[in-house]
């Protein structure tokens, strides 16, 4: 997938992937579902979530480097200027013809790869983000996606039965 094809895939996603509320008990349950979920996928993962500007979930697993903290911070600036996932952003320069250089970002600073989605909140925008860092970008993006996925399913869930 490469492209327009990429960009509304990750558009999609982004679309139906908005949280209620994300409070910082809500990283917490958010970044230790990441990392449970990170073991199905065979490779170790770092995963970072911001909330408001403050970092308020990192964690580094056994298999992880202080290079995995730089592609974080990468991914999350890109998704701080952006305000969309990193790989959307990778599908968008590739829909123009375009780079990181070209759109006058270095490449030291920020990530056109997957692993860096919004914490977009109903009503708010985005407020945050959630990264991972370790295994092939794509793989990256589908662990974010697909936990963000199994947690708003959960969480309508609660909501039912305590309003039932």
């Amino acid at each position: 997938m490469k492209g327009k094809e990429r960009y509304d895939s990750c558009l999609q996603q982004e679309r139906e992937l908005v949280f209620e509320h994300f409070t910082r008990e809500d990283a917490l349950a958010m970044g230790l579902a990441l990392h449970r979920r990170n073991a199905d996928y065979g490779d170790a993962a770092a995963i970072e979530i911001t909330v408001n500007g403050l970092t308020v979930f990192r964690y580094f697993p056994e298999g992880t480097t202080a290079d995995n903290g730089l592609w974080l911070a990468r991914k999350r600036r890109t998704v701080e200027l952006m305000e969309m996932s990193t790989l959307r952003f990778l599908g968008w320069l590739e829909m123009n013809g375009e780079t990181l250089a070209d759109r006058k970002l270095c490449a030291n600073d920020y990530a056109a790869c997957g692993g860096g989605f919004p914490i977009r909140v109903k009503g708010a925008g985005v407020v945050g983000s959630i990264c991972v860092s370790g295994m092939p970008h794509e793989l990256d993006h589908q662990l974010i996606a697909e936990t963000i996925a199994i947690f708003l399913q959960e969480w309508s869930s609660v909501t039912e039965r305590l309003e039932g």
